[in-house]
């Protein structure tokens, strides 16, 4: 499978296999890598040119929709740590990982490890909640877009509701991103790999 396909083994002088390249294998999927950066460039995007570039505003909106929109598909048919029955745990389960993390004695895990998995459930919440409620401020504000008919006649006072929502989500998603980098770097150091780079590359370390 795609997943436990080492990567070709390197050799010193002697020929011989070394151990560090020989633990390494392909973990993330082309489809995952090009979501992930793409939905993150998608939402930064979004949220720094906010009302300034309206159309940039909007087509960034409507790609990050489509991207989670293949994700959830991937994350039921995708390759084994793509699919959600590989990360999503149940709530004992990730507090107990969060408390082995304070203890620093976290296990390593190859796809995502229990917090890893909830935080992209709730990344892809929020992602999703701001986009809608924006698409919905869009049709309500600009008589534009997907929602316009449906929010065609609404009062006033509703949109400018929308609109405030609209930014609480967006600053709560990018909160969440703020902890999902923390956790990122603090889970690299922690097992000495760069997980950034795993998810450029696609590979990651074996233990054992």
């Amino acid at each position: 499978m795609t997943s436990q396909t080492a990567i070709p083994t390197e050799t010193d002088s002697l020929g011989t296999a070394t151990p560090e390249a020989s633990t390494q294998v392909r973990v993330w999927d082309p489809l995952v890598r090009i979501f992930h950066w793409s939905l993150a460039a998608g939402f930064a995007t979004a949220f720094i040119v906010e009302d300034d570039l309206l159309g940039v505003h909007v087509w960034a909106g409507y790609l990050v929709l489509t991207l989670i929109a293949v994700r959830l598909v991937w994350g039921v048919i995708g390759t084994r740590h793509a699919r959600f029955s590989d990360f999503v745990r149940g709530p004992d389960e990730i507090r107990a990982y969060l408390a082995d993390v304070l203890r620093f004695r976290a296990k390593h895990y190859l796809g995502h490890n229990p917090a890893g998995g909830a935080m992209i459930l709730l990344l892809l919440l929020a992602v999703t909640a701001t986009g809608l409620s924006g698409m919905a401020l869009y049709g309500a504000q600009e008589f534009a877009g997907p929602l316009a008919g449906l929010m065609s006649g609404i009062p006033e006072s509703w949109g400018e509701s929308l609109e405030e929502v609209h930014e609480v989500l967006a600053n709560f998603t990018l909160v969440l991103v703020i902890v999902h980098l923390v956790g990122v770097v603090f889970s690299s150091l922690s097992h000495g790999e760069n997980l950034i780079g795993a998810m450029i590359t696609g590979f990651k370390r074996r233990e054992g």
